[in-house]
């Protein structure tokens, strides 16, 4: 017989000691005061780092195409040509422009903005994602799993936090999940009575390994098999992952078009589900990123569609002022001139990141860079520094009402995991103007 570890318990009728356990494991925290604004995430996660001088600080300059159509409105310079949409959510949008990244290498970068932790090989195993720790201070209350994520290859998880925070990857398809519910043997009741019967066998026969799991990856399993067994033949479950073709046309026929309608079905419904990830690749454009088929131009228009159609979508249903929207990407772009094959290359010294809703006020830009988006000319915060992924991940965190300054000692090496190293220490925090 196993003997049976914190992670094991992490499922089934143990949940509860499970919670105990990891709250007396809990050290070092600064009992930080949180903002709480937010109920809810919705990360847009622009896989290949987008150049910040293409979408969310443009300059007049001789790189631009000719239909750049360049505006101001208020505080904001922007590209019609881009973000037509956008526009009318600017008094709900705030804009960084004084952010920057440690790291100019996709997989480093992309570990960043998932973690907010460096990529240490000796400790990437024992680092969750920030959904999975949202999902772990929040807890996962409801049918549908606290975090989920699409489109995403590469994706962290939850590690040593355990299966019932492992994220929840559906597809994002019109027809739904088609495994949730079926009719193999007769009638949906006559299936699903098959189906519970099968199921109450498979639980008598595991029961032993239930309870003693032979390693980390079978506490995980069947730690996330009970949670998906929960969604089984259930139409509210149902509901969330179908849409219109309405839908479908406002948001955008593509991956984070419909990806974002499943996640406002989900923040709808209020069962679960609190952390989302939808990933939009294609923005590591370092040849002619002014042409047709992946460019700038489908890139924007893409993102323009599935933002505002879903910041339109949860005002409607008052739920946009809790619902944190952020959009960033790993690292900006080289500024000034386009390079040699009508690209940009990598470049960590500046980037943009945009948030709406959540608490945060908008209708504001922070920070500024020079002419040819090259350096950071104002940090516009107090901090008198670069916004660093750190921040960012910590103002998410205070947002949820989660205490970025927590450490935790149950892990598999015993090591300390912080949730932000330094943050104990202050050297990061969350940005108080976000709020105001």
């Amino acid at each position: 017989m196993h003997a049976a570890t914190r992670r094991h318990f992490l499922f089934g009728s143990a949940a509860a000691g499970a919670s105990q356990l990891l709250n007396a494991e809990t050290i070092g925290s600064r009992n930080a005061t949180t903002r709480n604004t937010a109920r809810a995430v919705v990360f847009f996660n622009l896989n290949g780092g987008p150049s910040h001088l293409d979408t969310f600080d443009p300059k007049d300059g001789a790189w631009n195409p000719r239909d750049i159509d360049l505006r101001q409105s208020g505080p904001f310079v922007y590209s019609n040509r881009y973000f037509p949409k956008l526009t009318k959510h600017f008094n709900d949008l705030l804009l960084i422009r004084s952010a920057a990244g440690w790291e100019a290498a996709h997989e480093r970068g992309q570990f960043y903005m998932q973690t907010g932790h460096s990529q240490n090989p000796a400790l990437a195993g024992e680092t969750p994602h920030i959904g999975a720790v949202i999902g772990r201070e929040k807890g996962s209350a409801g049918l549908l799993p606290p975090f989920m994520s699409f489109n995403q290859t590469g994706l962290q998880g939850a590690k040593f936090l355990g299966g019932l925070y492992e994220p929840m990857m559906p597809p994002a398809t019109r027809t739904g999940i088609t495994t949730l519910s079926h009719n193999h043997f007769g009638t949906i009741a006559q299936s699903q009575a098959r189906f519970e019967k099968r199921f109450g066998l498979l639980e008598a026969l595991d029961a032993p390994l239930r309870q003693a799991p032979m390693n980390d990856a079978m506490a995980t399993y069947a730690g996330y098999y009970a949670r998906a067994r929960a969604m089984m033949y259930n139409d509210v479950v149902d509901q969330i992952f179908k849409f219109s073709v309405d839908d479908e046309n406002r948001y955008g026929a593509n991956g984070v078009g419909r990806a974002a309608i499943v996640a406002r079905n989900a923040i709808r419904a209020n069962n679960g589900a609190i952390f989302f990830n939808i990933t939009q690749g294609g923005w590591d454009l370092h040849d002619i990123q002014f042409t047709a088929g992946t460019s700038i131009y489908t890139l924007t228009r893409d993102l323009d569609n599935a933002v505002s159609a879903l910041a339109d979508d949860l005002k409607a249903t008052g739920q946009f002022n809790e619902t944190l929207i952020v959009i960033m990407g790993e690292f900006g772009r080289t500024p000034g001139p386009l390079n040699s094959r009508g690209g940009r290359d990598h470049y960590r010294n500046v980037q943009s990141v945009a948030m709406l809703g959540g608490g945060m006020r908008g209708g504001r830009v922070i920070g500024a860079t020079d002419a040819q988006g090259s350096a950071i000319t104002e940090y516009g915060w107090s901090g008198n520094r670069p916004i660093y992924p750190e921040d960012i991940t910590a103002s998410i965190y205070s947002a949820l009402g989660v205490d970025w300054t927590k450490s935790l000692l149950d892990t598999p090496s015993r090591r300390r995991y912080d949730f932000l190293v330094g943050a104990n220490e202050g050297r990061f925090a969350p940005v108080d103007e976000f709020w105001g």
